[in-house]
């Protein structure tokens, strides 16, 4: 098997590895619409008091709201994606089994969390966006080009998110548990990518700089692009560029890593 067909393989493997839970992805659709509801209306009445804060009226707001509940499990933005399952396999010794696979680590974890991130996109994204689109005003594109440039995006953003969780999870060579990792991974996700409220409103040098980090590529680029509040050239090069630099130093602590288990005779 050829290796683009391999990492294919990998992809398809991890979207119906995830489609077999059906019962947890609809209470995931349920929960993310509720969530969904409870933040477009506390962000009404922030953007009551505060029209245009982060350069976004109330359509654009909402449309935020509702494009961050169908990213949340698509980009793993709290953790719990490929991240979690090779944190386990480090701690047990069983990714001793993974080095010794014909394929490369890093691209075999890439190509698993992709399948998963497409299947949660279709399977708990999608329907609290529509749901979100026929209730609520939302500052949705007419034309069929932003969505494409949106869809460029999400797949930089895809890319983006894995990287930050296989640094994370290769940590677990060093530190053999992932309970505080994990507990990092969900905070900085969670605040950093903009799932509390917009980078663009975040105020004065404290918000130009978590503009810059790599968490700003998973939600708030995607949104930008979506609504017309940016050049998507430029949110591709933002991307691109952490993207490139992420998997750069994953391959750095990665062969590190694995230095280390040849050392201790794993």
């Amino acid at each position: 098997m050829g290796s683009g067909r391999l990492y294919l393989a990998v992809a398809v493997g991890g979207f119906r590895r995830y489609a077999t839970y059906r019962a947890a992805t609809a209470a995931g659709v349920f929960t993310n619409t509720v969530f969904g509801v409870i933040l477009v209306y506390t962000y009404l009445a922030l953007w009551d008091e505060k029209p245009h804060l982060g350069g976004y009226g109330q359509a654009q707001a909402v449309t935020y709201v509702w494009l961050g509940q169908c990213l949340y499990a698509t980009l793993a933005i709290q953790g719990g994606g490929a991240e979690k399952d090779l944190m386990e396999r480090i701690r047990t010794g069983e990714i001793a089994v993974d080095l010794y696979r014909p394929a490369d680590l890093q691209l075999w974890w890439l190509a698993g969390d992709v399948g998963r991130a497409l299947f949660q996109m279709l399977g708990r994204g999608v329907l609290p966006f529509l749901f979100g689109a026929v209730f609520f005003p939302m500052a949705l594109p007419t034309e069929i080009t932003p969505w494409l440039a949106f869809v460029v995006t999400l797949l930089l953003a895809t890319v983006v998110s894995f990287a930050i969780r296989y640094l994370a999870a290769l940590s677990v060579f060093w530190l053999m548990d992932g309970m505080g990792v994990n507990q990092a991974l969900m905070i900085t996700g969670i605040f950093f990518s903009g799932m509390v409220l917009p980078l663009n409103a975040f105020p004065g040098a404290f918000g130009e700089i978590v503009r810059v980090l790599p968490w700003a590529a998973q939600l708030q680029m995607p949104a930008d692009v979506l609504m017309g509040e940016t050049d998507p050239w430029r949110a591709y090069a933002f991307q691109a560029a952490w993207a490139v630099v992420l998997l750069a130093a994953g391959r750095l602590v990665q062969s590190a890593a694995t230095r280390r288990v040849v050392v201790q005779g794993g």
